[in-house]
């Protein structure tokens, strides 16, 4: 049972560090000096740790402004998201109305829509509406998401019916039932919802890139993209920014992973 135990441990380790390696390279590409990511075979670790590339490649393009238009969109997203999720989870896991089973079953088939489909008429409705170079744009398109209401449905749908019974004995309404009860009780999947919106809003690059040509509205991944053209020959300032880059997004996972695997263990046991 321990060699069993030992070569599960082994075999995890190997994916774990195959699974790691491009990051690592990442990093230590990034703080290599030009001649050294030109070398072949590549190098794997810088001769002299370069902490000042960061400092070059943010320089090099308005990253701070790239940096506030995304923090600012991908918190508004992940906020309207978490809000219409759970009006719409509760709506459809706990309430009774006519043809709920038809209106959810619309709402999931909607998955199957691939996004290149709806890209255009959604790009012709920013136009028609005056909003394109806007943040509306780039925010209210996401504002809702089918998946984060199937989830806080299966949630919702699964708190005991007598929490339900004795607040609405007290008086207490439904909306006041959602909000002071319901939503405390399913934090953890609150939190996955919120990272699975903010991740999917920060590293959103086609969509900013239809609905936006004014240089001071780009998000870091249009910001990226176009550094990559105009730095392809510095290697170490592109990683640098790919690192500062995608650094935030791993700070938020590690911050709430507990939460968000109680949320998403959660999906599979709830019905």
């Amino acid at each position: 049972m321990k060699v069993r135990n030992l070569f599960s441990h082994i075999v995890l380790a190997i994916g774990a560090l195959l699974m790691a390696f491009p990051f690592l390279w990442m990093i230590a590409t990034s703080l290599m000096a030009k001649v050294e990511t030109e070398t072949v075979p590549i190098t794997l670790w810088p001769s002299k740790l370069l902490f000042a590339n960061y400092v070059d490649a943010w320089r090099r393009a308005a990253f701070a402004r790239y940096f506030i238009n995304t923090v600012a969109v991908s918190a508004a997203v992940t906020l309207a998201v978490l809000f219409t999720s759970i009006l719409a989870g509760y709506a459809f896991g706990r309430l009774r109305f006519r043809h709920k089973g038809l209106i959810f079953g619309v709402f999931m088939a909607t998955m199957m829509v691939p996004f290149e489909v709806i890209l255009i008429p959604n790009s012709l409705i920013i136009q028609r509406m005056g909003l394109q170079n806007t943040y509306a744009a780039l925010i209210l398109p996401w504002a809702a998401n089918v998946f984060s209401i199937f989830l806080l449905k299966q949630f919702f749908q699964s708190l005991p019916q007598d929490y339900h019974d004795a607040a609405r004995v007290d008086g207490c309404t439904e909306w006041q039932f959602l909000w002071r009860i319901a939503v405390p009780m399913v934090q953890p999947a609150l939190v996955t919802v919120a990272i699975f919106a903010f991740l999917g809003s920060w590293n959103s690059l086609l969509w900013p890139l239809i609905v936006t040509d004014d240089a001071s509205m780009r998000v870091v991944q249009v910001g990226l993209s176009t550094f990559l053209e105009q730095e392809q020959s510095f290697l170490n300032y592109l990683m640098a920014a790919s690192v500062f880059v995608t650094a935030p997004v791993v700070v938020l996972y590690l911050l709430a992973q507990r939460r968000f695997i109680e949320g998403v263990a959660g999906v599979g046991i709830k019905g």
